[in-house]
């Protein structure tokens, strides 16, 4: 069974956008995964097919609709979908290579792509939303979000990559950011690949690049090397 993903957006026009070409659109032509984006709008039931309200309290901007969202995620997921619900949200949980890795592992996923000020809380609970980020920063919407994470997904189906080690040995793999990466020519402008990777000694390749990733990792994000309180 392929790799099933279903999106729940305003601009279904979105998809599958990038995801259609390299590997990903070459896997979404071999039916390795699936993709369906789903219009929101078709599950209002106005005829100005409205979408969200005034927030409850009062408040800048607008709120999408908790009625109008259950419509449309039951009609894509329905009981006994063993998909995960996600919503894009910037206050969800950060997304890791950990979480990619158990997505890419299942059935597929649903995606709700959120718009305006946010969404209804009632909807997030009642329909078991997973609220998911991709980092501390603000997006129009969820649609470019979704993108990210189905890319990072989509790259890991059996078949995808055509190397299948590539994918062990990338950032985030081992807990580490990736070592520096080198090619020909020799030289270039004066710099020169490190000697140890044209040495052929592939147990000393091996310990330099575990201590260049180390060393990155320690200047560049030092937080992956602390304890992680959860274990």
């Amino acid at each position: 069974m392929s790799f099933s993903a279903s999106v729940l957006t305003l601009y279904p026009e979105m998809f599958p956008g990038a995801l259609g070409v390299s590997l990903a659109g070459r896997a979404l032509e071999a039916g390795t995964w699936s993709l369906e984006a789903i219009q929101i709008r078709d599950f209002a039931s106005d005829r100005h097919r409205t979408v969200d309200d005034t927030p409850a309290g009062g408040g800048a901007g607008m709120v999408m609709r908790a009625d109008v969202l259950a419509k449309g995620i039951d009609h894509i997921s329905p009981a006994g979908d063993p998909r995960p619900r996600l919503l894009m949200s910037p206050r969800g949980k950060p997304l890791t290579q950990v979480r990619v890795r158990e997505l890419a592992a299942g059935p597929g996923v649903v995606i709700v792509c959120g718009r305006f000020e946010g969404v209804d809380q009632r909807v997030i609970e009642a329909r078991g939303l997973e609220e998911v980020s991709i980092g501390d920063f603000i997006l129009s919407g969820g649609e470019p979000a979704a993108l990210v994470l189905l890319d990072a997904v989509v790259r890991l189906l059996p078949g995808v990559m055509g190397n299948v080690v590539s994918g062990d040995q990338e950032s985030f793999e081992n807990g580490l950011l990736e070592h520096p990466h080198y090619t020909r020519p020799q030289e270039f402008e004066g710099r020169q690949i490190p000697e140890v990777l044209t040495s052929g000694n592939h147990q000393k390749i091996a310990a330099w690049r575990r201590a260049e990733s180390e060393r990155l990792t320690k200047e560049r994000r030092p937080d992956l090397l602390e304890p992680d309180p959860s274990r």
